[in-house]
């Protein structure tokens, strides 16, 4: 087997196992669903619609960004049941394929949710956006990779600790707060149509570039270590 083959096993292995318990689609689901009722129900969108529009790119990513977490854990709690991720430490398969697969799994994952929300969230905000839509269709994939990315590395280096749920977003939260910035600020940008979203995108791809190759580099380290 080559390197691919590897990610590959892994990615379906992931897909295999959600399939059967789907807990972690419907928990990310249920929370940004309920994140999009509750701030709908808080003012009335259609007598505000610059606003709406203002601050519709903060409240998209911060629900989305919230739900990741459960389901990032819980990708990495399997591991632990049947000393499966002592198996993965002597199979003789690169760690990072591991690692790639997981983070593969996390992305379809986030994105399926995303293709559910969109709509949802257009309705629920009247959101007509007044720059370039089709930009959503670079900028969501960047945000996306930039939360489970990071996210998928850093719960893995949290998972043998006693309090990993509470330690994650302590971790997370501050390192992912270039990108948090830059994927907020292009989808402001986008739907308010007030300025160009392209610099915000380049920072996004260096950001991705950056800590991509950070996390494939440690992550044997991290997979290895006690």
């Amino acid at each position: 087997m080559n390197y691919a083959d590897y990610v590959l096993a892994h990615f379906a292995k992931e897909l295999r196992l959600e399939w059967r318990a789907r807990d972690a689609i419907n928990g990310m689901l249920f929370f940004t669903l309920l994140v999009v009722v509750v701030f709908a129900m808080a003012f009335d969108p259609a007598s505000y619609p610059t606003i709406t529009r203002q601050i519709s790119g903060g409240l998209l990513w911060v629900a989305l960004l919230f739900a990741s977490m459960n389901a990032l854990n819980q990708s990495w709690a399997r591991e632990l049941k049947n000393a499966v991720l002592d198996a993965h430490r002597l199979a003789p398969a690169p760690g990072s394929a591991l690692f790639l697969g997981k983070a593969f799994a996390n992305f379809f994952f986030v994105t399926a949710v995303e293709m559910v929300l969109a709509p949802v969230f257009a309705v629920f905000y009247n959101l007509h956006p007044l720059g370039q839509t089709w930009l959503l269709l670079i900028v969501l994939p960047l945000g996306t990779w930039a939360l489970v990315g990071n996210g998928t590395f850093f719960a893995a280096l949290s998972l043998r600790t006693r309090n990993r749920e509470l330690l994650l977003p302590l971790i997370l939260f501050p390192i992912s707060l270039p990108a948090l910035l830059a994927m907020i600020q292009a989808t402001t940008s986008i739907l308010t149509g007030e300025a160009s979203p392209n610099l915000w995108i380049k920072v996004l791809i260096g950001y991705n570039v950056i800590f991509t190759t950070a996390c494939l580099l440690f992550f044997d380290t991290v997979l290895q270590g006690e």
